[in-house]
Protein backbone atom coordinates (compact mmCIF):
# COMPACT_ATOMS: atom_id res chain seq x y z
CA UNK A 1 0.00 0.00 0.00
CA UNK A 2 2.84 1.93 0.71
CA UNK A 3 4.42 2.18 -2.45
CA UNK A 4 0.71 2.79 -4.51
CA UNK A 5 0.47 5.45 -2.19
CA UNK A 6 3.68 7.36 -3.23
CA UNK A 7 3.34 5.98 -6.40
CA UNK A 8 0.08 8.17 -6.92
CA UNK A 9 1.45 11.16 -4.99
CA UNK A 10 4.38 11.28 -7.29
CA UNK A 11 1.77 11.07 -10.44
CA UNK A 12 -0.58 14.05 -8.97
CA UNK A 13 2.69 16.09 -8.01
CA UNK A 14 3.89 15.38 -12.06
CA UNK A 15 0.11 16.40 -13.38
CA UNK A 16 -0.03 19.81 -11.34
CA UNK A 17 0.35 22.28 -14.20
CA UNK A 18 2.82 25.29 -14.24
CA UNK A 19 1.57 28.51 -15.34
CA UNK A 20 4.36 30.61 -17.44
CA UNK A 21 4.47 34.78 -16.43
CA UNK A 22 4.63 36.56 -19.46
CA UNK A 23 6.33 39.75 -18.67
CA UNK A 24 6.62 42.65 -20.88
CA UNK A 25 8.96 45.56 -20.90
CA UNK A 26 7.54 48.96 -19.70
CA UNK A 27 6.54 51.56 -22.99
CA UNK A 28 9.56 53.92 -24.15
CA UNK A 29 9.09 57.12 -22.87
CA UNK A 30 7.91 59.89 -25.60
CA UNK A 31 11.23 61.24 -25.74
CA UNK A 32 12.75 57.72 -27.44
CA UNK A 33 9.16 57.19 -29.30
CA UNK A 34 10.75 59.24 -32.76
CA UNK A 35 14.04 56.78 -32.41
CA UNK A 36 12.20 53.67 -31.31
CA UNK A 37 12.03 50.27 -34.11
CA UNK A 38 8.58 48.88 -34.72
CA UNK A 39 8.93 45.52 -33.67
CA UNK A 40 12.17 44.26 -34.39
CA UNK A 41 12.58 40.88 -34.90
CA UNK A 42 16.47 41.40 -33.34
CA UNK A 43 18.56 43.28 -31.69
CA UNK A 44 20.37 43.82 -34.81
CA UNK A 45 17.58 45.10 -36.65
CA UNK A 46 16.20 47.43 -33.70
CA UNK A 47 20.23 49.06 -33.85
CA UNK A 48 20.28 49.09 -37.28
CA UNK A 49 16.83 51.20 -37.27
CA UNK A 50 18.14 53.71 -34.79
CA UNK A 51 21.30 54.15 -37.19
CA UNK A 52 19.21 55.38 -40.01
CA UNK A 53 16.75 57.49 -38.01
CA UNK A 54 20.04 58.95 -36.42
CA UNK A 55 21.77 59.69 -39.58
CA UNK A 56 18.86 61.07 -41.17
CA UNK A 57 18.85 64.01 -38.16
CA UNK A 58 22.02 64.84 -38.49
CA UNK A 59 21.87 67.39 -41.06
CA UNK A 60 18.58 69.42 -38.83
CA UNK A 61 21.02 69.40 -35.41
CA UNK A 62 23.82 70.91 -37.74
CA UNK A 63 21.80 73.64 -39.29
CA UNK A 64 20.36 74.35 -35.82
CA UNK A 65 23.82 75.17 -34.64
CA UNK A 66 25.68 76.33 -37.23
CA UNK A 67 23.93 80.03 -37.32
CA UNK A 68 25.07 80.20 -33.63
CA UNK A 69 28.72 79.46 -34.33
CA UNK A 70 28.54 81.83 -37.52
CA UNK A 71 27.92 84.89 -35.16
CA UNK A 72 30.38 83.80 -32.57
CA UNK A 73 32.85 84.07 -35.88
CA UNK A 74 31.91 87.31 -37.12
CA UNK A 75 31.61 88.73 -33.48
CA UNK A 76 35.35 87.89 -32.38
CA UNK A 77 36.60 88.66 -36.10
CA UNK A 78 34.65 92.44 -35.55
CA UNK A 79 36.64 92.59 -32.16
CA UNK A 80 39.70 91.49 -33.27
CA UNK A 81 39.60 94.49 -36.02
CA UNK A 82 38.68 97.20 -33.57
CA UNK A 83 41.42 96.13 -31.66
CA UNK A 84 44.05 96.48 -34.17
CA UNK A 85 43.12 100.34 -34.85
CA UNK A 86 45.80 102.41 -32.95
CA UNK A 87 44.87 103.68 -29.54
CA UNK A 88 41.76 101.38 -28.84
CA UNK A 89 40.71 100.20 -25.45
CA UNK A 90 42.53 96.75 -25.49
CA UNK A 91 40.83 95.73 -22.30
CA UNK A 92 37.38 96.85 -23.03
CA UNK A 93 37.19 95.20 -26.46
CA UNK A 94 38.76 92.01 -24.82
CA UNK A 95 35.28 92.54 -22.36
CA UNK A 96 32.83 93.40 -25.46
CA UNK A 97 34.03 90.33 -27.04
CA UNK A 98 33.48 88.30 -24.04
CA UNK A 99 29.72 89.57 -23.70
CA UNK A 100 28.74 88.93 -27.10
CA UNK A 101 30.15 85.39 -26.91
CA UNK A 102 28.62 84.91 -23.64
CA UNK A 103 25.39 86.29 -25.29
CA UNK A 104 25.63 84.31 -27.91
CA UNK A 105 26.13 80.92 -25.89
CA UNK A 106 24.49 80.90 -22.74
CA UNK A 107 20.83 80.26 -23.84
CA UNK A 108 21.50 77.77 -25.95
CA UNK A 109 23.84 76.36 -23.62
CA UNK A 110 21.17 76.14 -21.29
CA UNK A 111 18.82 74.72 -23.31
CA UNK A 112 20.87 71.92 -24.14
CA UNK A 113 21.62 71.68 -20.37
CA UNK A 114 18.31 71.19 -19.81
CA UNK A 115 18.13 68.41 -22.12
CA UNK A 116 20.82 66.57 -20.59
CA UNK A 117 19.21 66.89 -17.48
CA UNK A 118 16.16 65.68 -18.47
CA UNK A 119 17.76 62.96 -20.54
CA UNK A 120 19.12 61.42 -17.20
CA UNK A 121 15.94 62.00 -15.69
CA UNK A 122 13.48 59.99 -17.72
CA UNK A 123 17.05 56.90 -18.21
CA UNK A 124 16.54 56.69 -14.93
CA UNK A 125 12.91 56.80 -14.12
CA UNK A 126 12.26 54.10 -17.21
CA UNK A 127 15.46 52.20 -15.68
CA UNK A 128 13.57 51.80 -12.06
CA UNK A 129 10.42 50.19 -14.46
CA UNK A 130 12.31 48.04 -16.58
CA UNK A 131 14.52 46.68 -13.40
CA UNK A 132 11.65 45.36 -11.46
CA UNK A 133 10.32 42.84 -14.74
CA UNK A 134 14.72 42.10 -15.77
CA UNK A 135 14.51 40.98 -12.12
CA UNK A 136 11.20 38.74 -11.84
CA UNK A 137 12.38 37.38 -15.54
CA UNK A 138 15.73 36.07 -13.88
CA UNK A 139 13.56 34.43 -10.98
CA UNK A 140 11.46 32.89 -13.18
CA UNK A 141 14.47 31.56 -14.79
CA UNK A 142 15.93 30.04 -11.01
CA UNK A 143 18.09 32.67 -10.65
CA UNK A 144 16.33 33.84 -6.83
CA UNK A 145 19.35 34.68 -5.52
CA UNK A 146 21.59 36.48 -8.37
CA UNK A 147 18.44 38.81 -9.49
CA UNK A 148 17.71 40.10 -5.81
CA UNK A 149 21.83 41.22 -5.93
CA UNK A 150 21.38 42.68 -9.30
CA UNK A 151 18.44 44.82 -8.53
CA UNK A 152 19.80 45.91 -5.44
CA UNK A 153 22.74 46.70 -7.17
CA UNK A 154 21.20 47.86 -10.11
CA UNK A 155 18.55 50.04 -8.38
CA UNK A 156 21.35 51.51 -6.01
CA UNK A 157 23.82 52.83 -8.55
CA UNK A 158 21.05 54.24 -10.86
CA UNK A 159 19.39 56.24 -7.75
CA UNK A 160 22.72 57.45 -6.95
CA UNK A 161 23.89 58.45 -10.31
CA UNK A 162 20.70 60.04 -10.93
CA UNK A 163 20.71 62.35 -7.72
CA UNK A 164 24.43 63.09 -8.07
CA UNK A 165 24.08 64.36 -11.81
CA UNK A 166 21.04 66.71 -10.74
CA UNK A 167 21.99 67.69 -7.10
CA UNK A 168 25.42 68.49 -8.30
CA UNK A 169 26.87 67.52 -11.16
CA UNK A 170 24.65 70.19 -13.32
CA UNK A 171 24.95 73.01 -11.27
CA UNK A 172 28.55 72.42 -11.29
CA UNK A 173 28.35 73.23 -15.31
CA UNK A 174 26.71 76.10 -14.20
CA UNK A 175 29.20 77.58 -12.46
CA UNK A 176 32.11 75.95 -14.39
CA UNK A 177 30.31 78.18 -17.45
CA UNK A 178 29.86 81.66 -15.05
CA UNK A 179 33.72 80.86 -13.97
CA UNK A 180 34.74 81.12 -18.09
CA UNK A 181 32.91 83.64 -18.54
CA UNK A 182 34.20 85.49 -16.02
CA UNK A 183 37.71 84.86 -16.46
CA UNK A 184 37.62 85.60 -19.98
CA UNK A 185 36.28 88.88 -18.88
CA UNK A 186 38.98 89.72 -15.85
CA UNK A 187 41.52 88.05 -17.19
CA UNK A 188 41.88 86.60 -13.93
CA UNK A 189 44.32 82.84 -13.33
CA UNK A 190 42.85 82.41 -10.48
CA UNK A 191 39.41 81.33 -11.93
CA UNK A 192 41.44 78.86 -14.53
CA UNK A 193 42.04 76.98 -11.39
CA UNK A 194 38.82 76.96 -9.93
CA UNK A 195 37.80 75.70 -13.89
CA UNK A 196 40.04 73.02 -13.96
CA UNK A 197 39.07 72.05 -10.84
CA UNK A 198 35.42 71.51 -11.58
CA UNK A 199 36.25 69.48 -14.81
CA UNK A 200 38.35 67.55 -12.89
CA UNK A 201 35.58 66.71 -10.25
CA UNK A 202 32.77 65.98 -12.72
CA UNK A 203 34.71 63.34 -14.81
CA UNK A 204 36.24 61.51 -12.04
CA UNK A 205 32.37 61.57 -10.22
CA UNK A 206 31.68 59.78 -13.07
CA UNK A 207 34.78 57.72 -12.92
CA UNK A 208 34.28 56.51 -9.55
CA UNK A 209 30.50 55.74 -9.97
CA UNK A 210 31.34 53.46 -13.20
CA UNK A 211 34.05 51.52 -11.38
CA UNK A 212 31.99 51.22 -8.11
CA UNK A 213 29.62 49.84 -10.09
CA UNK A 214 31.61 47.35 -12.33
CA UNK A 215 33.55 46.34 -9.00
CA UNK A 216 30.08 45.40 -7.54
CA UNK A 217 29.23 43.52 -10.34
CA UNK A 218 32.55 41.90 -10.66
CA UNK A 219 32.16 40.91 -6.94
CA UNK A 220 28.56 39.48 -7.11
CA UNK A 221 30.09 36.87 -9.64
CA UNK A 222 27.70 38.15 -12.71
CA UNK A 223 30.97 39.85 -15.21
CA UNK A 224 32.56 36.96 -16.46
CA UNK A 225 33.56 36.11 -19.78
CA UNK A 226 33.98 38.10 -23.24
CA UNK A 227 30.76 39.64 -23.49
CA UNK A 228 30.87 41.04 -19.52
CA UNK A 229 34.86 41.99 -20.32
CA UNK A 230 33.63 44.71 -22.51
CA UNK A 231 31.21 45.68 -20.85
CA UNK A 232 33.74 46.68 -18.50
CA UNK A 233 36.52 47.69 -20.54
CA UNK A 234 34.32 50.31 -21.97
CA UNK A 235 32.75 51.14 -18.71
CA UNK A 236 36.39 52.33 -17.87
CA UNK A 237 37.44 53.90 -21.20
CA UNK A 238 34.45 55.85 -21.39
CA UNK A 239 34.50 58.51 -18.68
CA UNK A 240 38.79 59.04 -19.04
CA UNK A 241 38.31 63.06 -19.92
CA UNK A 242 36.46 65.47 -21.89
CA UNK A 243 37.98 64.47 -25.70
CA UNK A 244 38.12 60.52 -25.14
CA UNK A 245 34.00 60.81 -24.07
CA UNK A 246 32.96 62.20 -27.06
CA UNK A 247 35.20 60.37 -29.14
CA UNK A 248 35.06 57.07 -27.80
CA UNK A 249 30.91 56.99 -26.10
CA UNK A 250 29.84 55.81 -29.66
CA UNK A 251 32.17 52.97 -30.03
CA UNK A 252 32.61 51.88 -26.63
CA UNK A 253 29.01 51.95 -26.07
CA UNK A 254 28.53 50.05 -29.62
CA UNK A 255 31.17 47.38 -28.26
CA UNK A 256 29.55 46.82 -25.46
CA UNK A 257 25.78 46.61 -26.63
CA UNK A 258 27.32 44.43 -30.04
CA UNK A 259 29.18 41.97 -27.89
CA UNK A 260 26.08 41.26 -25.66
CA UNK A 261 23.50 41.01 -28.24
CA UNK A 262 24.40 37.48 -28.47
CA UNK A 263 23.61 37.23 -24.52
CA UNK A 264 20.12 38.93 -24.63
CA UNK A 265 17.73 36.66 -26.51
CA UNK A 266 14.80 37.55 -24.30
CA UNK A 267 12.06 39.87 -26.13
CA UNK A 268 11.89 42.27 -22.53
CA UNK A 269 15.81 42.53 -22.46
CA UNK A 270 15.76 43.23 -26.45
CA UNK A 271 13.11 45.92 -26.15
CA UNK A 272 14.99 47.70 -22.62
CA UNK A 273 18.09 47.70 -24.86
CA UNK A 274 16.60 49.77 -27.53
CA UNK A 275 14.33 51.90 -25.89
CA UNK A 276 17.01 53.10 -23.33
CA UNK A 277 19.11 53.79 -26.62
CA UNK A 278 15.89 55.53 -28.08
CA UNK A 279 15.48 57.56 -25.12
CA UNK A 280 19.67 58.73 -25.19
CA UNK A 281 20.07 58.99 -28.67
CA UNK A 282 18.07 62.25 -29.72
CA UNK A 283 19.64 64.59 -26.91
CA UNK A 284 22.96 63.04 -27.65
CA UNK A 285 22.79 64.14 -31.80
CA UNK A 286 22.05 67.72 -30.76
CA UNK A 287 24.24 67.97 -27.56
CA UNK A 288 27.15 66.44 -30.09
CA UNK A 289 26.61 68.44 -33.18
CA UNK A 290 26.83 71.36 -31.15
CA UNK A 291 30.43 70.36 -28.96
CA UNK A 292 31.70 69.62 -32.70
CA UNK A 293 30.53 72.82 -33.91
CA UNK A 294 31.69 74.73 -31.41
CA UNK A 295 35.48 73.12 -31.53
CA UNK A 296 35.16 73.83 -35.32
CA UNK A 297 34.63 77.95 -34.24
CA UNK A 298 37.15 77.24 -31.46
CA UNK A 299 39.85 76.23 -33.89
CA UNK A 300 39.09 78.72 -36.36
CA UNK A 301 39.05 81.76 -34.43
CA UNK A 302 42.35 80.81 -32.65
CA UNK A 303 43.75 82.07 -36.25
CA UNK A 304 42.44 86.05 -36.19
CA UNK A 305 41.01 86.42 -32.29
CA UNK A 306 42.46 86.81 -28.81
CA UNK A 307 43.54 83.94 -26.77
CA UNK A 308 40.68 84.32 -23.65
CA UNK A 309 38.20 84.95 -26.20
CA UNK A 310 39.21 81.29 -28.17
CA UNK A 311 39.29 79.96 -24.70
CA UNK A 312 35.90 80.97 -23.64
CA UNK A 313 34.55 79.27 -26.86
CA UNK A 314 36.74 76.49 -26.00
CA UNK A 315 35.33 76.56 -22.49
CA UNK A 316 31.64 75.96 -23.11
CA UNK A 317 32.92 73.40 -26.07
CA UNK A 318 34.20 71.56 -22.41
CA UNK A 319 30.92 71.84 -20.83
CA UNK A 320 29.02 70.07 -23.46
CA UNK A 321 31.76 67.61 -23.53
CA UNK A 322 30.89 67.37 -19.87
CA UNK A 323 27.02 67.03 -20.69
CA UNK A 324 27.92 63.70 -23.28
CA UNK A 325 30.03 62.28 -20.26
CA UNK A 326 27.23 62.52 -18.02
CA UNK A 327 23.88 61.28 -20.74
CA UNK A 328 26.45 58.56 -21.38
CA UNK A 329 27.06 57.73 -17.96
CA UNK A 330 23.43 56.73 -17.31
CA UNK A 331 22.90 54.95 -20.64
CA UNK A 332 25.48 52.70 -20.53
CA UNK A 333 25.23 51.96 -16.55
CA UNK A 334 21.64 51.05 -17.89
CA UNK A 335 23.19 48.92 -20.63
CA UNK A 336 25.43 46.98 -18.37
CA UNK A 337 22.75 46.31 -16.34
CA UNK A 338 20.71 45.04 -18.51
CA UNK A 339 23.08 42.74 -20.23
CA UNK A 340 23.96 41.23 -17.08
CA UNK A 341 20.42 40.40 -15.84
CA UNK A 342 19.65 38.91 -19.43
CA UNK A 343 23.20 36.63 -19.23
CA UNK A 344 20.85 35.07 -16.03
CA UNK A 345 17.82 34.75 -18.27
CA UNK A 346 19.55 33.41 -21.44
Amino acid sequence: MKRIFLIVCLILLFAVPVNAVELEAPEVPDAGKEYMPQEPQSFAEGLLSIIKDILSDIGPAISDGAGVCFSLIASVILCSVVKVFPGSPGRIVELVATMLIGYLLLSPSNTLINLGAQTVTELSEYGKLLFPVLTAALAANGGITKSAALYTGAVAFNTVLCNLISSLIVPMIYVFLCASVASGAIGDKSLEKVKGFLKWLITWGLKIILYVFTGYMGITGVISGSADAAAVKAAKLTISGVVPVVGGILSDASETVLVSAGVVKNSVGIYGMLAVMAVWVGPFIKIGAQYILLKATCAISETFSSERSCKLIGDFATALGLLLAMTGTVCLLLLISIVCFMKGVG
